[in-house]
């Protein structure tokens, strides 16, 4: 693969954006284009978008949302980079913890700092998002990071 850049997203990013979440499975029906700031992308020399997250800020809580990574980009590093900036951007914004529901990747996040967080504790701004209230399984794993 070649080299990749994690840039903050543009409206122009919208329908890649939309595209990879919905290709790999992860809930998009809440992504609107006035959210695409939220967003970071990964995008290679060829402009070829190949990785996205977001965060939704509540405070100093957020939900770190829509980590995908292509296939193609797989254990290149993309989606640890992507949450790397995801991070410090959080830090810069005044968040301290980042708050996830994930189904499928739980222990990789654990593998960079996130651990089991009981649903019971959670923030009530972040149980009304739709991630929690509606678009994740309640099978979801929800896991935590102080920052």
């Amino acid at each position: 693969m070649n080299a990749f850049v994690i840039r903050r997203a543009h409206a122009a990013d919208y329908r890649p954006i939309l595209a990879l979440i919905n290709s790999e499975g992860l809930p998009m029906q809440d992504v609107t284009v006035e959210q695409i700031p939220r967003f970071h992308v990964a995008v290679l020399g060829d402009a070829s978008l190949v990785g996205c997250v977001a965060f939704e800020q509540f405070g100093s809580d957020a939900l770190l949302r829509s980590l995908a990574v292509a296939h193609g980009a797989r254990r290149q590093g993309v989606g640890h980079a992507l949450v790397e900036t995801a991070e410090r951007d959080a830090v810069c914004n005044g968040i301290r913890r980042l708050v996830l529901l994930n189904a499928t990747a739980a222990a990789w996040f654990a593998s960079i700092g996130y651990r089991g967080f009981d649903r019971a504790v959670v923030p009530d701004r972040l149980l009304a998002t739709s991630q929690f209230a509606s678009l994740c399984p309640a099978s979801a794993t929800c896991m935590v990071k102080n920052l």
